[in-house]
């Protein structure tokens, strides 16, 4: 089978679905080929800051992160043997004043499953494993590994930090961070975390991290707890993990970060990786999108996020410079998106030692919790992914 296409994205996570919903909206013929057999997403929590919820508004998904997502009043970091606060970030209605947008928890499955309810029925091709790309003269080719293959004046690589779309057009290799992370969702009733008072948490020691925060409307909590490892071995990145390996490596920990990490059924493991920052990202027909363009360690909580203003830049270039234009399209997405990810991706590394330092040495070992202004945060949570491409 030879299709051909205005655009055609290739992954159907976070990142290539919220590239289809922003093309549908624009009212340009895009269709998503995506690997697995079965549509899901897996993981646990996401936070989505301002930066990004103006735009899944924009969208259309305000009433539905309404009823699945939770508006967060604050983010507090904590020391990990004692609880002792350290730093605390007021959000909530401050937040959304700011900068006209809330910052939210959601499971990935619900964010997930509203961009999918976005898309006309039959957009999404499963089983379609891309094994190379190329361009052309005119357009780019995508080929599948059961013999199928694309035609499409745009071609974008939503394919993660395994990328196939990336090895055509950048020659570089996965960095594994030295952590992995556990991650899983457990049940809000098993826990006495006071309901009223949305929060993240994050609880800091030496070598490592544990954040958690409501999601699934309040019903259950997700978290992540990082545990170094000096070597990655597996065959896979990602891996069912086990619930008495977190309780062992956080066996020194306050209760609460203990009874939290114990409360699981289950966890997933995960091999941090990311990627140095490369000089372009796109070819003449072909371009990258989340963790095939950026790939970021999760200290930041901006991967998903980048993703999405990735998606809503891409399209306003696109519909900018129209279809006789694509690669001065591809060009200006690009010189757009690098400063900025760029210097994400390096904050998020640099993270690795800031968030796994002695209890409290984050904050100078201080006493006394300090209070941080969300207004510290405008150059990221006020950035607005269309308006940039309109300036």
């Amino acid at each position: 089978m030879h299709q051909k296409l205005d655009v055609a994205v290739l992954g159907g996570g976070i990142a290539g679905l919220t590239v289809a919903a922003a093309l549908s909206r624009a009212g340009v013929r895009c269709e998503v080929f995506e690997q697995t057999r079965q549509l899901s997403e897996v993981g646990a929590g996401v936070q989505i800051a301002p930066n990004a919820s103006r735009l899944l508004h924009r969208l259309g998904l305000r009433r539905r992160l309404g009823l699945t997502a939770l508006t967060v009043e604050a983010i507090e970091l904590r020391t990990g043997h004692d609880d002792r606060l350290v730093r605390r970030t007021v959000l909530g209605q401050r937040c959304e004043q700011l900068f006209d947008a809330p910052y939210y928890t959601v499971h990935r499955a619900d964010l997930h499953q509203g961009l999918l309810d976005l898309l006309p029925p039959g957009n999404v091709h499963l089983n379609s494993r891309c094994v190379g790309v190329a361009d052309g003269a005119g357009h780019a080719t995508a080929w599948f590994e059961d013999g199928s293959s694309v035609d499409a004046p745009v071609i974008v690589g939503a394919d993660g930090i395994h990328s196939v779309v990336r090895e055509s057009l950048v020659a570089d290799e996965p960095r594994f961070s030295g952590q992995t992370i556990y991650r899983g969702v457990v049940p809000a009733d098993r826990l006495d975390f006071p309901p009223a008072e949305p929060k993240v948490r994050l609880w800091l020691g030496p070598d490592r991290h544990c954040v958690c925060y409501p999601v699934s409307g309040g019903r259950q909590y997700s978290f992540g707890a990082t545990i170094p490892a000096a070597t990655w071995h597996a065959e896979s990145w990602s891996a069912t993990g086990s619930v008495s390996d977190v309780v062992a490596a956080y066996r020194d920990w306050h209760p609460a970060v203990r009874r939290l990490v114990g409360a699981a059924d289950s966890v997933g493991v995960w091999a941090l990786h990311d990627r140095d920052t490369v000089g372009h990202w796109s070819g003449d027909h072909i371009t990258l999108v989340g963790d095939a363009a950026h790939p970021m360690l999760p200290f930041m909580a901006q991967g998903a996020n980048q993703a999405i203003e990735d998606a809503f830049t891409l399209v306003a270039c696109l519909r900018r410079h129209g279809p006789g234009n694509v690669r001065a399209a591809l060009r200006h997405y690009e010189s757009l998106r690098q400063p900025r990810t760029d210097a994400i991706q390096r904050m998020s590394r640099g993270n690795t030692k800031k968030l796994h330092l002695d209890d409290g040495a984050t904050a100078g070992g201080s006493a006394r919790p300090a209070n941080e202004d969300v207004l510290e945060k405008a150059w990221l949570y006020d950035y607005d992914a269309e308006a940039v491409v309109a300036a």
